[in-house]
């Protein structure tokens, strides 16, 4: 029998902040493809790790964010999707003064729409989302109809849980429950990339 291909699609907006309530900063530097492949069994392969984000405006965390992707991106089964971030303005309760915030966009789109294309194309046997976002019902609900056979997975980020999510999929991962499974998948501190020759270095901030 050949084995049932996966594919990974992670709302990183979600899992780092997951990781970070949980005081985990030492995992930002985490290989994710090795990771997510550590919950694989024998019969499963897997295809695709999908993450999705956006660039933020402040300089030290894109730095820190560039150095996470260009490590993760020298793995080719790890797909980099970006969104953005707008601004808007919050006004305070209290002194009734506006200040500005910055909102994540098309995340969500670019997951949903994700998908639904691989399962339309036949790309996987099972979709794993790595999310507790309840807006990623629609998708799920429309590859039920359209495949009721495909396997739908949630792996819910540390402190992070949906009950309307566990209950439309087949399967649910609470990934603070498994610490080892970080602590056996971190990148090298320090990686020579193998063509520019440029040394990605683990940030002191997540050490």
């Amino acid at each position: 029998m050949a084995n049932r291909k996966v594919i990974v699609y992670i709302d990183g907006f979600n899992f780092y902040f997951g990781l970070k309530s949980t005081k985990w900063k030492s995992y930002y530097w985490l290989d994710t493809v090795k990771f997510f492949g550590k919950f694989l069994k024998s019969y499963q392969e897997l295809v695709q790790v999908n993450y999705f984000s956006a660039i933020p405006h402040d300089s030290g965390k894109q730095d820190r964010q560039d150095l996470f992707f260009s490590a993760n991106k020298l793995n080719p089964k790890f797909q980099l999707h970006l969104g953005k971030f707008l601004e808007k303005k919050i006004k305070c309760r209290e002194c009734k003064n506006f200040h500005i915030s910055y909102e994540e966009k098309e995340s969500d789109v670019r997951i949903a729409t994700t998908m639904i294309a691989d399962v339309v194309s036949n790309k996987c046997d099972i979709s794993i989302l790595v999310s507790a976002d309840s807006d990623l019902i629609p998708p799920i609900e429309f590859i039920r109809s359209f495949k009721p056979s495909h396997k739908i997975f949630v792996y819910f980020p540390p402190k992070r849980f949906s009950y309307d999510l566990r209950n439309k999929c087949d399967q649910f991962v609470l990934l603070e429950r498994h610490q080892s499974k970080f602590e056996d998948s971190m990148l090298e501190d320090e990686i020579t990339h193998p063509t520019s020759g440029y040394l990605l270095q683990r940030p002191l901030k997540w050490k």
